[in-house]
């Protein structure tokens, strides 16, 4: 076992959490708004959805998000919790301010945000499906199924090393912003959102003609 191969399994983790999508949208605004403890937690909550998705391709359970009916909830489900967030985000940019953006959102309210955006994210389990499973095939291949655990949790390790990177750089970010920056910010955010929650709910009328 290299130490080489471990940090290539820590360095694939870091790069499938890198991509601009929906989590991480909402994580660097929360994180500009309220701080690095509200990044990190919308990413902690994205992180155990992604550990679900872990476990499932693991045990070998994909069968069960092959059925249509779950992947039109999960793409209805999923556009209507996008559509949401970016709407209350772009509705309320102009209420956050320098004096009062600390505390805006309970940690708590930020968690679910990552945990149900990744969850019921078809991209995020198609994503999980496709990168993690070739992986496990190949680790399994290479180095004999008792290496799956190991392996597996590197992986998760560099999405957590992601998730304190970014809680970091938002944290530093706060430094430098004014109203008018961090409103513009919002609603860039909250475009985005909306972006990816019509084309979820594209995707599920799709589904179901």
């Amino acid at each position: 076992m290299s130490i080489s191969l471990l940090f290539s399994y820590i360095l694939l983790g870091f790069t499938l959490a890198a991509p601009i999508g929906p989590v991480n949208s909402a994580r660097l605004d929360k994180g500009i708004k309220n701080g690095f403890w509200h990044a990190w937690i919308v990413g902690a909550g994205s992180m155990i959805a992604d550990g679900i998705f872990m476990l499932i391709v693991y045990l070998g359970m994909v069968n069960f998000l092959e059925i249509p009916i779950v992947q039109i909830f999960l793409w209805l489900f999923g556009g209507f919790i996008l559509l949401y967030s970016g709407i209350e985000g772009i509705i309320n940019a102009g209420v956050v301010s320098l004096d009062n953006r600390s505390g805006k959102d309970s940690l708590g309210k930020c968690f679910l945000t990552g945990f149900i955006m990744s969850i019921t994210s078809p991209l995020s389990i198609l994503f999980w499906l496709g990168i993690y499973g070739s992986v496990l095939a190949k680790t399994a291949q290479m180095n004999g199924p008792g290496s799956l655990l190991l392996y597996s949790s590197m992986i998760f390790l560099g999405l957590t090393l992601w998730d304190l990177l970014i809680a970091s750089l938002t944290t530093g970010l706060r430094t430098f912003l004014n109203s008018y920056i961090l409103k513009s910010i919002s609603i860039i955010s909250g475009l985005s959102l909306i972006g990816f929650g019509l084309y979820f709910v594209y995707e599920g009328i799709i589904e179901i003609l």
